[in-house]
């Protein structure tokens, strides 16, 4: 068994459950190395607004020595959640989940602004950017070999497959792969809102708008900035666009088929699919089956999307930071590194089944299956 005082740690992706991992585990005086596909941090934008949890982003941020830091950049009031009736847009009581609306710590935060805050507390040269990983072959002694893009490789005490929902480090644990849930979204961004849209920014507010009907729904949110990201979500085959002859790239019809789509409801939410600044953006969801379970393997493991990708119903960003912060712990407190895997996976699966199920449950309530 290899020893957990000083191995060799290779973290896959670097996204938030990842960096979260090689910031516990540097904090603590170990090395990690981290391998990310993409070119640099700023080779993409990194999507809408997150909420932290208390028990779970919070806890692994505080695990990080980041709370603190986090606090200065969060938005505390992007905790508000508007539900609105489509066809009149007056304010309904809120009920059912999201299940949180009853916390009252779950400041918003980018998710750029927090992987930025993540990769500026390690030190320079753990992220190795444009280090696109093809696979990882599991080695006799208990130890992970990565495959790299270009066909090279290196040897690891622990590959950790914080990779996403395409992971290229699963296929060495589990033959599982993400299914279509019925659900798309199709997002659409507004800039300069409270001057550009002053309208459509009074009747989201300071947080989250949601309006429901007829296995449909419109959500908008605050980002930082004054940029409001808006989804229109319902169910359809994952090509829906190919069967209503729709090109997504000519914007005009897309909204064109979405205003058809959503016809009836009240004008001031029409204005999300109207107005929007720029073009519209295809998300199809996709889940992992759930539970989503392995077999053991010395010298791999997965945390974040790679290992419980479920619905965005705000716990898989939570998730994926508590797994890094877990994993790291166990890392740490561990006596070999196998120990350590077996400890983290004993926790982190049966609380992400747990919680898939819920998000699964989530989804159904928002835009129901039966269009009701």
């Amino acid at each position: 068994m290899n020893s957990a005082r000083d191995p060799r740690v290779a973290v896959v992706g670097a996204g938030l459950g990842g960096l979260v991992c090689a910031r516990v585990l540097q904090r603590h005086g170990r090395s990690v190395t981290v391998f990310e596909r993409e070119t640099s941090a700023a080779a993409r934008t990194q999507g809408g607004t997150l909420d932290m949890h208390a028990g779970t982003g919070q806890a692994a941020l505080r695990a990080a020595g980041l709370l603190d830091r986090f606090h200065t950049l969060s938005r505390p009031e992007g905790q508000e959640w508007r539900l609105l009736d489509p066809a009149t847009a007056t304010a309904l009581p809120l009920q059912g989940p999201p299940a949180d609306h009853g916390e009252d710590d779950r400041p918003e935060i980018d998710r750029g602004q927090l992987r930025g805050l993540l990769l500026e507390s390690l030190s320079a040269g753990s992220v190795r950017w444009d280090r696109g990983v093809s696979g990882v072959t599991p080695l006799g002694e208990g130890t992970g070999r990565l495959l790299f893009g270009d066909g090279t490789s290196e040897d690891f005490d622990v590959v950790v497959g914080a990779d996403g929902a395409w992971s290229r480090v699963r296929p060495a644990l589990s033959d599982a792969t993400p299914d279509y849930t019925g659900v798309a979204f199709v997002e659409a961004g507004f800039d300069d809102c409270d001057t550009r849209h002053a309208g459509l920014a009074r009747m989201v507010g300071a947080g989250t708008m949601v309006a429901k009907a007829g296995g449909k729904a419109l959500f908008a949110q605050r980002n930082s900035n004054g940029h409001i990201r808006a989804y229109i979500a319902f169910r359809a085959p994952e090509n829906w666009h190919l069967a209503a002859g729709v090109d997504l790239d000519d914007t005009a019809a897309v909204r064109t088929h979405l205003l058809t789509m959503f016809d009836g409801w009240d004008e001031s939410l029409l204005r999300l699919l109207r107005y929007n600044d720029g073009g519209f953006t295809n998300r199809p969801l996709f889940a992992l089956p759930a539970p989503h379970t392995w077999e053991h393997v010395p010298g791999v493991t997965l945390l974040g999307d790679a290992a419980h990708l479920m619905p965005p119903l705000g716990l898989g960003a939570n998730l994926a930071m508590l797994d890094g912060a877990d994993l790291a712990h166990a890392l740490l407190g561990e006596p070999t590194v196998d120990d350590a895997v077996r400890a983290y996976e004993s926790v982190m699966l049966p609380r992400s089944a747990e919680a898939a199920k819920g998000c699964a449950e989530g989804l159904e309530h928002l835009i129901p299956s039966t269009g009701g």
